[in-house]
């Protein structure tokens, strides 16, 4: 009995390592081959797994439950999709804003937005707790004229529909939970890589 719950244990140890190091993998090719950049760290958003890894120095430090847009991806202004390729942190928003604070033009107003933990729709798609502002830099992909992902305001963002995380639900943005955002707001710097795939 013993010697089955240690092997049970050890595949799914075993499992687990291989996953990290492919999502890893895929990061760095992209980042490295694609686009010809090195980092050691970056925030990759899966849309087929609506998760997203923090990875520092080859190691996943976090993973994250999100969501993406409910029109699928997309590079093009008005489209509420969300963009794929290589971004970055352009800017941060909310550092005062309380936890479910309803920031309107990045600007907390003083109210706080009902958290909705099952699957209602808030009326006001609401942007809450913090922002991260993403900019694209693949020219033709996700920057410049039509398809850029700054000017479209693009955001890693907390949401007012929790329980809607972990399927496309959004207008464009990757969505977070409100405590999740925050915790993510303090460790990531200003021109902190993020990867969308």
């Amino acid at each position: 009995m013993i010697k089955r719950i240690l092997l049970i244990t050890f595949l799914f140890f075993a499992l687990a390592c291989f996953g990290q190091e492919q999502i890893i993998e895929t990061a760095k090719n992209y980042i490295e081959n694609k686009c010809n950049k090195s980092f050691d760290e970056v925030l990759f958003v899966s849309i087929a797994k609506q998760k997203m890894y923090h990875i520092k120095k080859n190691k996943i430090v976090k993973t994250f439950v999100i969501s993406s847009s409910e029109y699928g991806t997309g590079s093009k202004a008005g489209s509420n999709k969300t963009p794929l390729g290589l971004h970055k942190v352009k800017q941060k928003y909310g550092e005062e804003t309380p936890i479910n604070g309803r920031m309107i033009g990045r600007v907390f107003y003083g109210e706080i937005a009902t958290i909705y933990k099952d699957d209602s729709k808030s009326k006001t798609d609401d942007v809450t707790s913090r922002i991260l502002w993403l900019e694209g830099l693949e020219k033709g992909k996700n920057k410049g004229e039509g398809i850029d992902s700054y000017k479209r305001y693009i955001y890693i963002h907390g949401t007012s529909e929790e329980g809607r995380l972990g399927k496309p639900a959004s207008h464009g943005c990757i969505r977070m939970k409100n405590k999740a955002v925050i915790e993510l707001f303090d460790k990531v710097k200003i021109g902190t890589l993020v990867l969308i795939l």
